[in-house]
């Protein structure tokens, strides 16, 4: 009888821990499809304004602590702010790793959710937060033993040399947090929790905004100190994340769903390979600006230029965070077969990043002087800096096209295009025309230069974004 009685026990005991399971599988699903009326029956322009708000305040905050460095070095020397700037080429490397794991994955598993098919999300959010601490540690690890001839190959001259190598050192050992927080903030978009990705990167934004002035100041520790503040608000912005994609509804990164085999490296470079590509060419593209801006004005126009590079990425971030807001309506709605809100959605943006561009570029293009000066008040940097500055607003609102089109076909997996629209403003174009132009016109362009691969951009862009909006029509 006793024995009986355990028997009955224990078979309790399972239909308890069974209903247990059932109960939680029945409140995932619940959320799951809570999620996914969300983000297939909401109204395209109030979706994207939703998911774009905390996206627009994330890039904005994450341009502005990047800039943060610049503009507190700026009050330490010119040498000081090109050595900075002459490191951004490597900064962009690092941040390229991670957007090709953070989009690659994302892009996959919104896909993956908007089909209903949630083992291979799960599997994908863990498989490429994996792969980017791998690639993280590598890069530490190289660049740390390979410092030197990096930072000579980078265009350091003998009195940026030393600033180079300590601000450079830091920042390199910080490459796994820096890449991990780029996928979890990516992943988190795509899975349409803006909110959380916006607070982890706020979270470490106002610990660099406040270590650059005690550490570069008062501390009196330089660029070194910059280095410190801009990991340390990385990691915070990792810890914070990590703990992010533990709530709610957000897929859980789980060390058994990690599976780096064929598969899922293809999907990931499908995905990531544009934004590899974009960032990638963004660290060859310094590169050689800052050698021909070294060659042809010295510290005071790799500062001039450096100062307009963090300049426009600020410009720009606002934008980006408006098409981060599209990019899971689009992957999800694509992947749901909604196609017409791909559609409506694509428009929407390109109207209204239209618009604002317009207005801001306007108002930088009016006090560019003015704007440069409050980096670095020396009138050789000014000097460079307005004329880049100007050249470059000039032209900036055709970027909404350029940037719309590629997160579009980013966001639809069509690699191929993707990656040839994100390496046009970069490379394609860029590279030529920086080996061209300021043979011919010295330091004018140099500064001309990022303008006139600006335009030739948008001529890429616009039979691509055709050609797909077309072909979602006939598929309606």
């Amino acid at each position: 009888m006793g024995q009986e009685n355990m028997n009955n026990m224990n078979n309790m005991n399972n239909e308890t821990i069974e209903q247990k399971k059932n109960n939680d599988n029945d409140s995932k699903n619940i959320k799951q499809e809570s999620r996914r009326k969300m983000m297939t029956e909401t109204p395209v322009p109030n979706l994207i304004v939703k998911l774009s708000i905390p996206t627009i305040i994330s890039m904005l905050v994450t341009a502005f602590y990047n800039s943060a460095d610049t503009y507190f070095v700026g009050k330490i020397s010119t040498s000081a702010t090109a050595a900075v700037g002459l490191v951004f080429a490597v900064m962009a490397i690092i941040q390229a790793l991670g957007f090709f794991c953070g989009h690659g994955s994302g892009n996959y598993l919104s896909r993956m959710l908007g089909a209903g098919d949630y083992k291979r999300a799960n599997d994908m959010a863990s498989t490429g937060f994996a792969m980017a601490l791998i690639l993280g540690v590598i890069v530490a690890a190289i660049g740390n033993i390979f410092l030197h001839p990096i930072a000579t190959w980078l265009g350091a001259t003998p009195t940026t040399i030393t600033d180079t190598e300590n601000y450079m050192r830091i920042i390199l050992l910080g490459a796994p947090f820096t890449m991990g927080q780029f996928v979890i903030n990516n992943q988190l978009r795509f899975q349409g929790s803006a909110m959380y990705a916006m607070v982890g990167l706020m979270c470490g934004a106002v610990i660099n905004v406040i270590l650059d002035p005690l550490l570069i100041i008062v501390l009196g520790w330089g660029v070194t100190g910059a280095a410190i503040a801009t990991v340390s608000g990385q990691i915070t912005s990792f810890i914070v994340l990590l703990i992010g994609s533990t709530r709610g509804e957000n897929i859980h990164l789980k060390l058994s769903n990690v599976h780096i085999n064929g598969y899922y490296i293809k999907e990931i470079t499908n995905g990531g390979a544009p934004s590899l590509f974009r960032q990638g060419l963004a660290a060859v593209s310094t590169l050689l600006l800052n050698n021909f801006a070294g060659k042809y004005g010295g510290d005071a126009a790799i500062a001039g230029m450096s100062i307009v590079t963090r300049i426009m990425m600020m410009l720009m971030s606002a934008l980006i965070g408006f098409g981060q807001g599209y990019q899971p309506v689009c992957s999800y709605n694509f992947g749901a077969g909604l196609k017409s809100r791909v559609k409506e959605g694509y428009f929407f943006c390109v109207k209204w990043g239209t618009i604002f561009l317009f207005f801001v570029g306007a108002l930088c293009f009016t006090f560019a002087p003015e704007v440069v000066r409050w980096f670095r008040n020396d009138d050789a940097v000014v000097a460079v800096g307005k004329v880049a500055l100007r050249c470059q607003t000039a032209v900036i609102p055709l970027m909404a096209t350029v940037i719309m089109t590629n997160m579009m076909l980013q966001s639809m997996g069509r690699g191929l295009k993707a990656s040839i629209t994100s390496s046009a403003r970069n490379g394609i174009f860029f590279i030529p025309l920086i080996l061209i132009l300021p043979r011919l016109f010295g330091l004018t362009g140099v500064e001309i230069t990022q303008t006139c691969a600006d335009v030739l951009s948008l001529l890429i862009s616009i039979p691509f974004a055709y050609t797909e909006l077309k072909a979602l029509s006939d598929k309606n």
